[in-house]
């Protein structure tokens, strides 16, 4: 079976994206916060191994990488760009029954990427995908529920469907 792998270009996706990009003018925290949890939702229903990386280029200190909701998310570390750590990414992961995704918009990282041998994503495609995969979920949400009648889920508050939900994801 092959492993697919999505690396993100997060500041060039905030940047993209319509609603992220209004957040953005807001709070760039709120914005990639809402980047992180709508990128682990894609993970957790598409399967594919999400990376989520962010540039840091103009901070000092070491990069960082950490967990949140299951997705790997890195900041580059100083002096280093987004592109830069995104080609090392594809450099350590492309290997036997691997298919890597490179999801940036940037016409030359497209082409870096592309002659590392994996494949990119405009940041409009992954968009369309990510709407796709909720209503997908919606949809069979739908399904399961008109499906039930008499279950635990139909007495449940709204509460504590949030709870195991969050429980799910692997929140705390």
């Amino acid at each position: 079976m092959i492993q697919e792998i999505l690396i993100v270009d997060g500041y060039n996706i905030i940047g993209a994206w319509p609603e992220l990009q209004k957040l953005k003018e807001i709070s760039l925290e709120e914005a990639r916060d809402q980047l992180i949890q709508i990128l682990a939702e894609y993970q957790s229903y598409s399967g594919m191994k999400v990376i989520l990386v962010f540039d840091a280029y103009y901070v000092p200190g070491i990069g960082k990488k950490y967990m949140q909701s299951k997705l790997a998310v890195f900041f580059t570390k100083e002096k280093e760009t987004a592109d830069e750590l995104v080609e090392r990414l594809v450099r350590e992961h492309i290997g036997r029954r691997k298919q890597i995704y490179v999801a940036t918009s940037d016409m030359t990282e497209q082409h870096v990427i592309f002659g590392l041998g994996a494949f990119r994503i405009s940041a409009r495609e992954l968009l369309v995908k990510v709407r796709q995969s909720r209503h997908d979920i919606r949809k069979k949400i739908q399904e399961t529920a008109s499906r039930r009648n008499n279950t635990l889920d139909s007495k449940l508050t709204g509460e504590q469907r949030d709870l195991f939900e969050k429980w799910r994801r692997g929140e705390q």
